[in-house]
């Protein structure tokens, strides 16, 4: 038998026919074919496609300058500002590596990411210039050259050393001859992980996966061209779940944000006629509360992406009547952001609005450029029943998944055993299809044998009135081992004790779960808007898990 078949005898690849999957094809076309068209929008500061195409160039050019090249870590610290908005295309023009660094890290930890991912230039705005400095000194490799970033909205502000960005900006050419990288699989971002104990992990991640995400958000959002998108959304929290790229796809416009401000937000959102935005359940329930109490329904319909293990029902109930459409998407770092999408099914508006809520609280099916999504037995690797009660563990395969960590070859076997990568979050495949989050491995609670999912008890707790946010840790106890406790944020002017809440969960739920203590205060969170699990832990004296 001939090994080569006739579909392939003198066909192969050539400059005509094939070129590397990158994002950076999107911006060129963007300025190509809507040069006018609104790209950027910052307080009174309006780009153009055109004009935010030069500036990109313009930043690679500079970066060039200072000999940045394939194989370098570019770092930003920076808010939702157009200049973060132009380095996912700038410093990648160059080949090098761009690393979002949350604005919300501590010294030591901006440190680490600084050393550990060799960041040659860091972008910084000025309103993080304490804690960049404290990092700085705390470095043990070569010090990253410093850009800032200053915001005219700001005021007063107090620069590090000697290099300002449109400064040097002005002095480069807005136009670049720069190429697609020669391959697709060569690393575009740097994204780390929030670790809970050790250091975090650098995720690696390709212009292919990163074309691939930005692509299905497209597809899995039907966004059409007219989308003023709103950035809600951390730009540095997995690149802005590929939407930076997606906006350049679709010649979009993107309405920034320097910081979550629900107040701003309503007055942004008919100012701007926005249609889209994304963020976690803590920013849409802020939304809908700042909505509540100023009496604001939206005219025009807005479409929201909401992520997060288990969105409370109250929110989504609460969105629905102010006018907001949420689908709920489901991911990781490792997997560029959303890589699930509770994909609504045409009779779903018809049913009664739980009913609504419920299936759109799941998250649900594989992202549409994501090859699959699976639950397994991490023992034996093999599918758990579709019967809504078998747990097993989320896992994923395809070409929206990192390339590994960075210097971490331990971590990145670990996470790719079997042949899929291990998410750490335990789900049941229900009857459709349709997957649905039980929990963290690490965060289920075992009380005298049995297993309690915190997500179940939390969504209980987030169903009273009365409550904005929960979250459930395991509480030690000389009885069962281990017993639920609750730490719960009311929302504003609400009175809730612990003795009614208590009530109310007996009400919802098996006896053997109700938490057994209740703490009311304001509970930490990420800066996306993910509660601090480890911190509440500690608060009770039950140490940390890993994470």
């Amino acid at each position: 038998m001939n090994d080569v078949s006739q579909f392939d005898e003198g066909l192969g690849k050539n400059a005509a026919n094939h070129v590397p999957l990158s994002p950076l094809s999107f911006i060129r076309r963007a300025a190509a074919v809507y040069p006018h068209r609104t790209a950027l929008i910052y307080g009174d500061t309006r780009y153009t496609w055109q004009q935010t195409y030069a500036r990109c160039c313009q930043l690679a050019s500079l970066l060039q300058d200072f000999g940045v090249s394939r194989g370098d870590t570019v770092a930003v610290m920076l808010p939702n500002v157009p200049a973060m908005y132009e380095a996912h295309f700038g410093v990648p023009m160059t080949g090098a590596v761009l690393n979002a660094i949350n604005i919300r890290l501590d010294a030591a930890t901006v440190a680490f990411i600084l050393d550990h991912s060799r960041a040659r230039f860091l972008l910084v705005d000025p309103e993080y210039a304490d804690v960049v400095e404290m990092a700085l000194a705390r470095m043990n490799g070569a010090a990253p050259v410093i850009i800032n970033v200053p915001d005219a909205s700001q005021g007063a502000q107090t620069l590090i050393g000697n290099h300002e960005y449109e400064t040097l900006l002005a002095g480069q050419p807005e136009t670049l001859d720069w190429r697609l990288p020669a391959d697709e699989w060569d690393a575009i971002a740097l994204g780390y992980t929030s670790g809970t104990t050790g250091n975090p992990k650098g995720v690696v991640t390709h212009h292919r996966g990163a074309y691939l995400n930005a692509v299905s958000n497209v597809l899995s959002w039907t966004l059409p061209a007219s989308v003023t998108y709103l950035w809600t959304l951390p730009m540095f929290h997995c690149n802005g779940w590929c939407f930076p790229w997606t906006l350049a796809a679709i010649g979009g416009t993107s309405v920034c944000l320097r910081r979550v401000d629900p107040e701003l937000i309503l007055e942004l959102i008919p100012q701007h006629q926005v249609s889209h935005y994304c963020g976690a359940p803590i920013v849409h329930a802020m939304i809908a509360d700042a909505a509540r109490a100023a009496g604001t329904t939206f005219d025009r319909p807005v479409a929201g992406l909401i992520a997060g293990a288990a969105p409370p029902a109250t929110v989504l109930e609460r969105m629905e009547k102010i006018g907001v459409a949420l689908t709920h998407v489901y991911g990781l770092t490792e997997t560029y952001g959303p890589a699930t999408v509770c994909a609504k099914q045409d009779d779903w508006a018809q049913r009664p609005l739980d009913e609504q809520v419920r299936l759109n609280g799941r998250q649900g099916v594989t992202y549409p450029l994501e090859e699959d999504v699976a639950v397994l037995d991490p023992a034996t690797m093999e599918p758990v029943p579709a019967d809504g009660q078998t747990m097993g563990e989320v896992m994923f395969r395809g070409n929206i998944v990192m390339k590994g960590y960075l210097r971490n070859p331990a971590a990145t076997k670990e996470a790719f055993a079997g042949g899929w990568f291990h998410s750490g979050d335990l789900a049941v495949m229900e009857p459709d299809g349709y997957i649905k989050i039980r929990d963290r491995l690490k965060d289920v609670i075992i009380s005298g044998g049995e297993n309690i999912s915190s997500l179940e008890v939390e969504e209980v707790i987030l169903r009273h009135p009365d409550v904005a946010l929960a979250a459930v840790v395991a509480m030690e106890d000389a009885k069962w081992g281990e017993v639920p406790a609750a730490f719960v944020q009311l929302r504003p002017d609400a009175e809730l004790n612990e003795a009614q809440l208590i009530a109310f969960c007996r009400d919802n739920i098996s006896r053997f779960k109700v938490p057994k203590k209740v703490i009311f205060g304001p509970l930490p969170t990420t800066s996306t808007g993910k509660i601090q699990k480890f911190l509440l832990r500690q608060q009770l004296g039950t140490g940390t898990s890993p994470g």
